[in-house]
């Protein structure tokens, strides 16, 4: 009698995951539109964080403008004309941002092939960020050459508060810049999509809270 020999089912290996995230793999075709996701953890992580921020400076705001009310010294001195400059400079990175974030997409979803584009823009934003954080540098330089010091009066206390503070936000936001960079040009790129989109939140946010602040400045110091 013959004996029928059945072979045992196949079971199909699944890959080691990372933290528990099996997305977090690269693709295997190389190609970023595989790790395509959109994670409701990181947005909301980015708003909380936004949140406290604009917490921050409100609490600031309020503290000078009671010590304006109540101060018996309070000068008031002329704005150094690179601000006006370096708002350009933060408002026109915002614009390559975007730019950059449609290029991405567009790589994304198989309708642009090569990087080259995309990675173009996302370090002309870059360049522009560090300007920025560079104009402020020679702004509190020509306060010191005007005699103006951090110490000086409560005004320019307040103006080297604010500034540098922004200056430090936006130093965040160039580190998240550098990680989208790094991410998208590794030769099997492993950038999120929602982390492009949270980096960009921050950017922007960045750029209205520094027109607040201009605008905060001009009228108070």
């Amino acid at each position: 009698m013959a004996t029928t020999v059945h072979e045992p089912p196949k079971h199909k290996s699944r890959p080691p995951s990372h933290g528990g995230r099996w997305r977090d793999l690269p693709p295997s075709t190389g190609k970023l539109r595989s790790v395509d996701d959109s994670s409701p953890a990181s947005r909301t992580g980015i708003w909380v964080g936004l949140a406290a921020i604009t917490m921050t400076f409100a609490a600031f705001t309020s503290a000078m403008i009671v010590c304006q009310g109540s101060s018996t010294d309070w000068r008031h001195f002329t704005l150094p004309p690179i601000l006006y400059l370096n708002t350009v400079l933060l408002l026109a990175s915002g614009g390559s941002l975007e730019l950059a974030r449609k290029r991405v997409a567009a790589f994304v979803h198989g309708t642009q092939g090569p990087r080259a584009v995309p990675m173009l823009w996302l370090w002309i934003t870059m360049g522009l960020g560090l300007l920025f954080v560079a104009g402020q540098y020679i702004a509190w330089l020509q306060l010191r050459s005007q005699g103006v010091y951090l110490a000086t009066n409560p005004s320019s206390s307040f103006f080297y508060l604010f500034t540098a503070l922004h200056a430090i936000h936006v130093l965040g936001g160039l580190g998240g810049l550098t990680l989208v960079i790094w991410r998208f040009s590794r030769p099997i790129p492993t950038l999120h999509v929602s982390t492009l989109s949270t980096v960009s939140y921050y950017w922007h946010f960045m750029g209205v809270l520094w027109i607040y602040l201009l605008l905060l400045l001009w009228m108070r110091v």
